[in-house]
């Protein structure tokens, strides 16, 4: 399966993404806005350096937080999800969602698992706050703690759907979250064996065009 495009008559021109290429929250929009086949330009705010606080992004975000989504009539998109939800609105095909409503409640949900209940948790800032607290190795075994117990509750719940991604035979919302996520499980060390079945909808994921185009290596500001 590979993105079909969309029907670009109802998305606005000259879209530019403020990104960093390891935010799997920014990591989440791109494989979406690849998903749906839509050109944009980069524009990397670079977290290393802190400039997601300055005066110049605070202005236009007063979160300081990547992703955004600027259209061309200079409206600024902001949250992921709400990003993804956007693009899912306003061009259809392919879909990130299912057909049916309890399947795309079911999909949100995981997306939220995820994007609601995992993430923040581990993000950076908090993982500074504890740092902070109680030093680096309590940092870091806080943030696989949390990453491990999130997965844990990801693979039980579709432990019984046929696959091969998360939710049946196409990637949905749900697998858009969990990708990005699993990078970050091996960033702090997370063992991924007790959870075959995410590993298994990883792995259909990444043999999608869509799916590798939006790695971080791919994007214009990666460093190794």
């Amino acid at each position: 399966m590979s993105s079909q495009g969309c029907y670009r008559r109802t998305v606005p021109v000259g879209l530019r993404l403020f990104s960093y290429f390891r935010s799997t929250a920014a990591w989440r929009v791109r494989i979406g806005l690849a998903w749906k086949g839509l050109a944009y330009a980069t524009e990397a705010i670079d977290l290393r350096t802190g400039a997601q606080a300055g005066p110049a992004w605070r202005s236009r975000n007063p979160q300081g937080l990547v992703p955004a989504l600027e259209l061309a009539d200079g409206t600024l998109l902001t949250q992921s999800l709400a990003i993804l939800e956007w693009l899912e609105e306003t061009c259809p095909s392919p879909p990130m969602l299912p057909g049916s409503a309890r399947a795309r409640a079911e999909a949100r949900s995981l997306a939220l698992l995820v994007a609601a209940d995992i993430h923040p948790i581990q993000n950076l800032r908090v993982l500074k706050r504890v740092e902070a607290l109680a030093g680096a190795g309590a940092a870091r075994a806080w943030a696989a703690g949390v990453i491990a117990e999130g997965l844990a509750a990801y693979e039980a719940r579709i432990r019984a759907s046929a696959g091969p991604f998360s939710l049946g035979s196409a990637p949905t919302l749900a697998d858009i979250c969990l990708v990005p996520q699993l990078a970050n499980a091996r960033r702090f060390g997370v063992e991924l064996g007790p959870f075959p079945r995410i590993c298994a909808a990883e792995a259909a994921c990444a043999a999608l065009p869509a799916f590798a185009a939006a790695r971080p290596e791919a994007q214009p500001d990666f460093e190794a």
